[in-house]
């Protein structure tokens, strides 16, 4: 079929354009012209027609050429007949964007060809641990819901004494073909859901479905050292396939709560240690808890300021894997009392005398001085 109108007139291009330009074109001419937006329209449809022909040749590189040394007679013919569909995904894509279909529903690739076994369903559960179960690890007993194959009929959804038949609507295709515009697409069966099979006497129990839900309880053994966001899979514990094909899988997704004294970063836990203006003047050995329950010595050395860290190496989250645990790091929150019996106020004062009379502290005009040189 060709066409008196030039094919850059068609699309509202000037023969300079680009590539990018001439698809941008097609697509806003097949939005507004594709004959499902415009049904019983024949002027849309032909403009449709027109716009797609125009397209076929001005975006591939050899037609192009051809048509701007030659004009119609160099392509003609070769807009829609004889070509290889695999050179005209572009074309494709865009209707596939468009109207919901892709290259083998354009083509017809898949034109009678049932569906075959499937894959099961993969499933995900959540589930919440605390930071000491994550550092030791566990074990858990979780209950999940999923379908299994009906045990009265056996998975057909068919009734005791009957079969499954064959699908009038596809004839045991899977899938039916609808004309969309100068198109054949293939889609699939409303009648069977693309199994090619209908059950005219459906089971009670699971009404014709072939599975019921049921509940399974599986035990999953949780490795130290797991963080928020990991995921463990467990093979072969999501649904049932169908025609005898493999289950999915079950995807345990982790999340770690926080925690009252230790805030995670990786492999490391961090907390707050409280300590007197005395121990942090004279030092100290604290002994704490960590988060697998040992007992840890931390010492304060003399002189300590506030906001020091102290670090504890290998008292943090458990290495996976092979890999290297994390440290402890003890933050030091300087604790000054508010109120002082009359015993410690003078002992307090006697030591700040003693300090007072031995520090020298530079004031501000000293420091003033000394910068000038004026000693």
């Amino acid at each position: 079929m060709t066409y008196s109108r030039d094919y850059y007139e068609v699309l509202g291009l000037e023969r300079s354009c680009s590539v990018a330009e001439i698809k941008k074109a097609y697509r806003q001419l097949a939005v507004k012209y594709h004959p499902d937006k415009n049904p019983g329209d024949r002027e849309a449809e032909e403009r449709f027609k027109e716009a797609s022909e125009a397209y076929a040749v001005l975006s591939d590189p050899e037609k192009k050429a051809r048509y701007d040394q030659f004009g119609h007679q160099g392509v003609e013919g070769q807009a829609f007949n004889g070509f290889d569909p695999s050179s005209f995904g572009d074309f494709a894509d865009i209707l596939g964007d468009l109207f919901g279909f892709g290259m083998g529903d354009i083509f017809g690739r898949r034109r009678g060809a049932r569906s075959g076994p499937r894959r099961g369903s993969d499933l995900r559960y959540t589930m919440k641990l605390s930071l000491e179960e994550a550092a030791r690890g566990v074990e858990k007993m979780i209950r999940i819901p999923r379908m299994e194959s009906c045990e009265v009929c056996g998975g057909t959804g068919s009734a005791e004494g009957t079969a499954p038949e064959t699908c009038s609507t596809c004839r045991g295709g899977g899938q039916v073909m609808y004309r969309q515009g100068f198109l054949s697409v293939a889609r699939t069966c409303p009648g069977c859901g693309g199994t090619g099979k209908v059950n005219p006497s459906p089971c009670s129990e699971c009404r014709g479905r072939g599975r019921v839900e049921k509940e399974a309880q599986l035990k999953v053994r949780i490795p130290a050292g797991v963080d928020s966001g990991m995921q463990l899979r467990l093979s072969g514990e999501g649904e049932p396939g169908s025609q005898g094909a493999p289950r999915g899988d079950l995807y345990v997704v982790l999340h770690v709560r926080d925690h009252e004294l230790f805030h995670r970063d990786g492999a490391h836990l961090h907390f707050e240690l409280p300590i007197s203006v005395f121990q942090a003047i004279l030092g100290d050995i604290i002994k704490v808890q960590g988060i697998l329950g040992d007992e840890i010595e931390v010492k304060i050395p003399s002189g300590s300021q506030p906001g020091d860290v102290i670090r504890l190496r290998g008292h943090g989250m458990p290495g996976m894997e092979g890999r290297r645990g994390g440290d402890l790091l003890a933050h030091l929150d300087i604790r000054i009392p508010k109120k002082l019996s009359a015993e410690q106020r003078r002992a307090v004062e006697a030591a700040a005398a003693l300090i007072g009379s031995e520090a020298h502290h530079e004031g501000f005009f000293e420091k003033v001085k000394r910068a000038l040189g004026n000693d």
